[in-house]
């Protein structure tokens, strides 16, 4: 029985040993491809803004990903037959640790009723001297092995119980990665869908490249304008009208009526569905599907239906923000029942206007509701 536990421990060892080997060459190859991408994506993000640049910096960012993927499916499918086999060896424990006990549950009333019979009864019942001590000999021989039956019972209760641990830390681990795999999934779809936005909107064209990027900037330099040159209208209460929805700025940096929402804490900025409340609103950028977001206690700006046409950060179109590092900075909407934009909450109103672009005006409210936060309207009539 003991030579079984000790060639079931030794098969365990050598497949963990095995599959980590073949583990190890595999992540060390694509981990050096992986980061000769990183490096490929550092220098490009330092050289000068071109298509082409952000063509190549694109279809490096979705090979990389999908380095990402093919490793973390390895890494699955290597934890699955780790898994495999501790559910085999767990199976084997479980046959052993039953022949254990039958065995033990056998013994134990035999060794009660040998245990029963007194000292004096071994005495009274040998014919000799030479019997009494046979018979003794063999009592301490049961004695032994039953001993030794219930130490190799507990250890392979011991055994078993680590195989089954180690198979649930196994099993943990590969619903990691499980969600890994979902969100890389998801990166590549958007990556390849913004290379595909990216192509589009530029016509495949370097000077409309350009021309786009110019327009992004203009916004952003006219909103640091309108933070210095604004007046001041008063105090605004929460819920109260304060502008309407326009197409401002258009066509030096507007493409369409909407409203360009920002918010922005000691001067960064900040996703503004953290400040606002939750709410379902219409995902246009995503297919017209409805999402709901807002974490925050803020009313929002427009009434509802609430179109969303652009999400805060990485966008299909957030390649134009060149100055943010490709993210788009506020949340573009429009509303299907009412132009009205109305203040989230409490604060100070500002107004300005600035130049944006060659020959287009742009107005902008803002909001200062103290302790270092401002929300931006952008666009508006």
């Amino acid at each position: 029985m003991r030579h079984v536990l000790v060639v079931l421990l030794c098969i365990a060892v050598f497949f963990s040993a095995a599959g980590s080997i073949v583990f190890s060459e595999s992540v060390e190859e694509k981990n050096a491809e992986i980061q000769k991408l990183r490096d490929t994506i550092a220098g490009l993000q330092s050289e000068q803004n071109s298509l082409a640049k952000q063509i190549t910096l694109i279809d490096s960012q979705i090979r990389l990903t999908e380095l990402q993927i093919a490793d973390t499916e390895k890494r699955m499918e290597e934890l699955q037959k780790e898994i495999d086999e501790l559910t085999g060896e767990i199976g084997k424990l479980e046959d052993l640790k039953t022949q254990l006990l039958e065995r033990l549950l056998y013994r134990i009333p035999q060794s009660y009723k040998r245990s029963a019979a007194s000292q004096f009864g071994w005495v009274l019942f040998s014919p000799d001297f030479t019997g009494l001590i046979t018979r003794i000999k063999y009592l301490f021989k049961v004695q032994q092995e039953d001993t030794f039956l219930y130490k190799q019972s507990q250890l392979a209760q011991i055994n078993y119980n680590e195989r089954r641990d180690v198979r649930e830390v196994k099993k943990s681990e590969q619903e990691s990665l499980r969600r890994q795999l979902e969100i890389h999934t998801v990166e590549l779809a958007d990556q390849r869908k913004q290379k595909q936005a990216l192509l589009t909107q530029t016509r495949n064209s370097e000077a409309e490249y350009q021309r786009l990027l110019s327009q992004a900037l203009a916004e952003k330099q006219a909103l640091e304008r309108a933070l210095i040159d604004s007046v001041k209208i008063g105090p605004v209460k929460r819920g109260e009208p304060i502008a309407l929805v326009g197409n401002t700025g258009y066509p030096g940096c507007s493409t369409g009526a909407h409203l360009h929402f920002e918010v922005r804490q000691d001067g960064s900025w900040r996703d503004p569905s953290s400040y606002l409340s939750g709410k379902t609103v219409r995902d246009e950028q995503n297919g017209g599907v409805d999402w709901t977001m807002g974490s925050g206690g803020w009313d929002w700006p427009l009434s509802d239906i609430i179109r969303l046409t652009q999400h805060y950060g990485q966008t299909p179109w957030s390649w134009r923000y060149s100055y943010s590092g490709g993210i788009h900075t506020g949340l573009d909407m429009v509303s299907t029942s009412s132009e009205v934009i109305k203040a989230p909450a409490d604060g100070d109103l500002y107004s300005s206007s600035q130049t944006c672009g060659t020959s287009s005006v742009i107005k902008i409210k803002y909001i200062d509701h103290g302790g270092g936060i401002i929300s931006f309207y952008l666009h508006v009539q």
